[in-house]
């Protein structure tokens, strides 16, 4: 079973604003077993429109249609479902005696207009979604085989119309085949050299059950689909097959979707460990300190952070020494060690990671080439840092760097 999403809005297509609610809309749609063909923008034209809900008739069984609904000139999407059904529009007294409603309660400054009134017009072959956080409704068409639901394109109001009144209603209405997705996370490790560790398991699954990588920055994502009647089965196998890829791929494996990320990991360990952690980042700029931050319950373990972005703040506060800085530069080895154990003592924790190097555009304080990176970690019994080249991308180099140094923490927290 296939599903169309049709957004409207110039203001998508010029990149005014992001589409988020398609990435919903095909989440919800895909937990109860209906695949997302097709996600199509289109301008606030008739044209547009009429050809995208002709094209979209012709391969889905559900088409999901945002954003047009408003009040004004622009909004023309109630008017072009008419021309499509051949239908008109009528005034709906429920949605009239709603928009009255939200204008006594909530607008009562601003007297409610005949435009607002328009509101309550919908095409008389429409059922009517009830929008209790908008003035615009949703409607429901059923023709030839196809259901088309048209929603407000407000994000809130969208959300609230699909979890509480479409998704119900299209489980009611049609019969599903189940869709199960498993996906495991990896870290340092390439796409290419993971697809050689496991091209045998790859090449043996079951037809049912398809593989798709996902790299990202230093990790990548395994993810395994699902599709068919039998729900005991398809649980089983994709449970099954999972299971093979931990002793094909080893430790470069942190769990699955349905755990924790790599953040949180370490939260449970430090947590359950009584064990702490700082952090002194130069090029990241504290985006390490964000993600860890960003775990609810993190100040159980996580003591603060030094931005050392400057030479001077690394010397003067983490206690690096000049002449070190002098002899190795400021990315390095040396140097990356020598803040990692400045933040340990100066906040006294049992782990501190440290992070310096060149993410351009400029050399900065050093002559090391854009991508250099070096990740220092002080543990209870050890500090090191290592080097990598990161590419030459400054937020690639960035945020590579974080999922590397939560990779390098993880492991020296488990010698603990």
């Amino acid at each position: 079973m296939f599903a169309d999403i049709i957004t409207i809005g110039d203001e998508i297509l010029i990149g005014q604003i992001i589409d988020t609610n398609s990435a919903f809309i095909a989440q919800e749609l895909n937990k109860i077993g209906i695949s997302v063909y097709q996600i199509t923008s289109v301008q606030d034209d008739r044209e547009h429109i009429l050809t995208a809900l002709e094209e979209s008739k012709a391969h889905a069984d559900i088409v999901i249609v945002t954003g047009g609904l408003g009040p004004t000139k622009d909004d023309i999407t109630k008017h072009t479902f008419c021309e499509f059904f051949n239908d008109q529009l009528v005034e709906n007294k429920e949605v009239l005696r709603h928009v009255e409603h939200l204008f006594a309660k909530y607008i009562s400054n601003t007297p409610i207009s005949d435009l607002n009134r328009k509101q309550a017009l919908v095409p008389s072959k429409a059922k009517v979604l009830h929008n209790e956080n908008g003035t615009a409704p949703g409607m429901w068409f059923y023709e030839d085989g196809t259901t088309f639901i048209s929603l407000p394109g407000v994000p809130f109001e969208m959300k609230h119309l699909i979890k509480e009144v479409v998704i119900p209603e299209l489980v009611t209405f049609y019969e599903r085949p189940h869709i199960i997705h498993k996906t495991v996370h990896t870290y340092g490790m390439g796409e290419s050299a993971i697809a050689q560790k496991i091209e045998d398991w790859e090449d043996n699954l079951p037809s049912f059950i398809k593989l798709a990588y996902l790299p990202s920055l230093g990790k990548v994502r395994l993810r395994l689909t699902a599709k068919g009647t039998d729900y005991g089965k398809l649980s089983k196998a994709i449970d099954e097959e999972s299971q093979k890829l931990f002793p094909l791929l080893g430790d470069i494996i942190l769990g699955t979707e349905s755990d924790e990320n790599i953040e949180e990991v370490i939260a449970k360990l430090l947590t359950k460990k009584g064990m702490t952690l700082a952090t002194a980042e130069s090029f990241t700029g504290g985006a390490i300190a964000t993600q860890i931050t960003a775990v609810p319950g993190a100040s159980v373990y996580f003591k603060g952070s030094v931005v050392s972005y400057a030479t001077e703040v690394k010397v003067q506060v983490l206690g690096v020494s000049q002449e070190l800085v002098d002899t190795y530069s400021v990315v390095s080895e040396q140097v990356a060690m020598g803040m990692a154990s400045g933040v340990k003592k100066l906040l006294d924790t049992d782990f501190a990671i440290a992070t310096t190097g060149n993410a351009g555009p400029t050399k900065g304080d050093s002559n090391a080439d854009v991508g250099t990176v070096y990740i220092g970690i002080a543990s209870p019994s050890n500090v090191f840092a290592l080097k990598f080249t990161m590419g030459s991308q400054r937020e690639r180099i960035v945020q590579k760097s974080v999922n590397k140094a939560f990779e390098l923490l993880k492991k020296e927290i488990l010698k603990m």
